[in-house]
């Protein structure tokens, strides 16, 4: 029981870190690498709810991760191309602040 316990824990704060620099980094490849932390918190969580001693380990929640690692792999590579395509267009890795953003809607009208 003390093993998933701090495999819980550690799931519960990968989780929280990744949505801290989340909600923090500017810059789009920090904010991809935070969203892969996030998955990889809630992988562990999830895993380590998983595990039940008396009658083993459950094989369903651990094909499900499985299938998760290969979707988080490739929604990465889709994001890197995406970044990638941003920055050819506008020469910035960076997200515009929110003030900015709001300063050119307001000249359109």
């Amino acid at each position: 029981m003390e093993s998933e316990l701090i495999y819980a824990v550690t799931g519960i704060a990968l989780t929280a870190v990744g949505l801290y620099a989340l909600i923090v980094r500017r810059h789009m490849i920090r904010r991809l690498l935070a969203v892969n932390i996030m998955g990889a918190g809630v992988f562990t969580l999830f895993v380590s709810l998983a595990t039940d001693v008396s009658n083993g380990v459950d094989p369903v929640p651990q094909a499900m991760v499985l299938t998760g690692i290969v979707v988080a792999v490739s929604a990465t590579a889709l994001g890197l191309v995406l970044i990638r395509r941003i920055y050819a267009a506008t020469g910035s890795t960076r997200l515009a602040e929110e003030s900015s953003i709001l300063d050119t809607l307001e000249g359109e009208e």
